[in-house]
């Protein structure tokens, strides 16, 4: 398919202004690509988490709060407790990165499912938590998701996914 600047256009879904290395809490999802439920194996899942831990170790001035992983997707909270000129961006590709290489080792020593392509999406979303009540809000979201998975919008039979309409035009 050729590239058509009218479907193939990529809008930024990051809030025009806003400065992603300031102080602040943020809420982060993270997509495997195409949706591939890939985050099921206890191992996988043990791995994911191990670098989601080392994100303090790599960049200091990130305190991690609440966390899960889906099998399809991540979500979770960090805090960047001062300005050091990193960014977001930069903290979830260095997640990605790692998370990426480790999982390829899987596959190779350990068998974990191959994927083609790209391990996550290319982008992720992000809320910035402005208040207390919002924290709440997202921290509760966040514990009662794997409860919730079935009627998940990133659930891969769930009839308006957009990976699963995604996948069936491929």
């Amino acid at each position: 398919m050729s590239y058509d600047p009218h479907k193939h256009h990529r809008r930024s879904i990051r809030l025009k202004g806003y400065d992603y290395s300031q102080e602040g809490m943020y809420f982060v999802t993270i997509c495997t690509q195409h949706g591939r439920c890939l985050l099921t194996d206890t191992a996988v899942c043990e791995m994911i988490e191990l670098w989601w831990k080392k994100l303090p170790e790599k960049f200091t001035a990130v305190v991690l709060d609440a966390f899960v992983i889906m099998p399809n997707h991540i979500h979770f909270i960090i805090a960047i407790t001062k300005n050091v000129g990193v960014a977001l961006g930069t903290i979830v590709q260095w997640f990605k990165t790692m998370s990426t290489n480790a999982y390829i080792r899987g596959v190779k020593e350990q068998g974990w499912q191959p994927f083609p392509g790209k391990l996550w999406q290319r982008n992720y979303y992000e809320q910035i938590i402005r208040n207390e009540r919002h924290l709440t809000a997202v921290r509760q979201y966040i514990h009662n998701n794997p409860a919730n998975w079935k009627a998940d919008k990133l659930h891969p039979q769930a009839p308006l996914n957009k990976f699963n309409q995604d996948w069936q035009r491929n």
